[in-house]
């Protein structure tokens, strides 16, 4: 008797008598077809509101298994905004400016970005060699802007170098 007791426990640990998973209805379902198709292009992030903790979290199981988006949500008060952003395009676009800076030697400026867009841009641009990049800017207008390296280090580093000397 407590062989069978413990076989039907060892069942149920396993996970054979769980219940099934929520599935996702067709309102979230056609929000997220919206979304992927409002991100196709783009750079900036797709804001979405007014969704409980349940749809939140099946928005976010959706996209945190596509490396092309990354999800973040922002608590106002008692208001939850959901953040997708197109981690892929955005990568992909810094990196054409940063070709075209280096190409002519100028610097380049970026439009205004929030914090995480400016983040995953720095982080980009650091593995490309000969490239600066530099948050300039205050608040909303906060902006990044990117230099090519005249030398394999930057001028203000060859300037302290020499100065120790």
């Amino acid at each position: 008797m407590e062989e069978k007791e413990k076989s039907d426990f060892r069942s149920r640990r396993r996970g054979q008598d769980r219940r099934p998973r929520p599935q996702m209805d067709s309102n979230i379902k056609g929000m997220i077809a919206k979304i992927e198709e409002n991100l196709i292009d783009a750079i900036k992030p797709e804001p979405v509101k007014g969704l409980n903790s349940f749809e939140r979290k099946l928005v976010h199981r959706h996209f945190d298994h596509n490396k092309s988006f990354e999800t973040r949500t922002y608590r106002n008060g008692e208001n939850f905004t959901l953040f997708i952003y197109p981690v892929a395009n955005l990568e992909k676009f810094a990196t054409e400016k940063a070709e075209e800076s280096l190409a002519s030697g100028d610097v380049v400026s970026l439009p205004p970005m929030g914090s995480y867009e400016r983040f995953i841009v720095h982080n980009k641009l650091k593995t490309i060699d000969g490239i600066e990049t530099q948050s300039e800017g205050e608040g909303g207008e906060r902006h990044i802007q990117i230099s090519s390296k005249k030398f394999g280090r930057s001028f203000k580093k060859i300037v302290k170098k020499i100065k120790l000397f």
